[in-house]
């Protein structure tokens, strides 16, 4: 059974060729505008042509340069995104590690947002309180749970961030460079977790700029370049032409 189907997902951008830096540059862009100027845009076409099929239990890794369509694949699976053309389906339950903490809220204490970000994420609110002392030892936050979160640095927030979705029961985790936050210790527990995920037969979606860390998770790879699929296949062959475009 597939749980991830892609097929045929081209995404495009328009990219304007002038930059309003000025309350005056806008007035007389709009004035322009109503004198009948057109202005023009560059497309910049972020996916081109990309397919292929994740099978239930099976975890997949995003390799590829900067800008090459990675987080813009996430995004559409994660339906933060419409494609252009083609389809993108997930079958089953998601949870995004994309962009962690949005919908946090600073003048709140810890516990109170943990409880808001759960709801967002999708955990009922009886099984957030029940989860909340495991969450603030997961982010090792246990002494901070009564403070208010705008006193926590950016990197102990989205440690709370990623603890919340820890705890859902999703299908399929799509996680965008995520495990760059916290300590070594902070990324080996949440590795330890995503291994657990996997022996439950849940589906890991990891973009990572680490060879070595999609080896270790992913049994399948997709190597993106410019927007185009380079190789989707076992993980070993896909991460080897990687290499191997690098060196050329």
């Amino acid at each position: 059974m597939s749980v991830i189907t892609v097929d045929n997902v081209w995404k495009k951008f328009r990219i304007p060729h002038e930059k309003k830096t000025t309350v005056f540059d806008v007035v007389a862009s709009a004035l322009s505008l109503l004198e009948g100027e057109r202005f023009t845009y560059e497309e910049f076409w972020a996916l081109k042509e990309v397919s292929f099929e994740l099978r239930q239990g099976e975890s997949m890794g995003i390799i590829g340069p900067n800008g090459s369509g990675k987080s813009t694949l996430l995004k559409i699976l994660a339906n933060v995104m419409r494609s252009d053309q083609g389809k993108a389906q997930v079958h089953g339950s998601i949870t995004p590690i994309l962009e962690l903490g949005i919908g946090f809220h600073g003048d709140l204490t810890v516990s109170e947002n943990i409880l808001i970000y759960g709801t967002i994420m999708g955990i009922p609110r009886s099984a957030i309180r029940k989860q909340s002392e495991l969450i603030l030892n997961f982010a090792g936050l246990e002494n901070f749970k009564d403070a208010r979160l705008k006193h926590l640095s950016s990197g102990m927030q989205v440690r709370l961030a990623f603890a919340i979705a820890m705890q859902t029961s999703a299908d399929v985790f799509l996680v965008d460079e995520s495990l760059a936050v916290g300590d070594l210790e902070f990324q080996q527990k949440c590795l330890d977790k995503f291994r657990e995920f996997q022996k439950q037969g849940r589906s890991i979606v990891l973009v990572s700029h680490s060879p070595d860390l999609v080896k270790e998770f992913c049994e399948k790879t997709l190597y993106l370049n410019h927007g185009e699929m380079r190789r989707f296949g076992p993980t070993e062959d896909s991460v080897s032409q990687y290499l191997s475009d690098i060196k050329a």
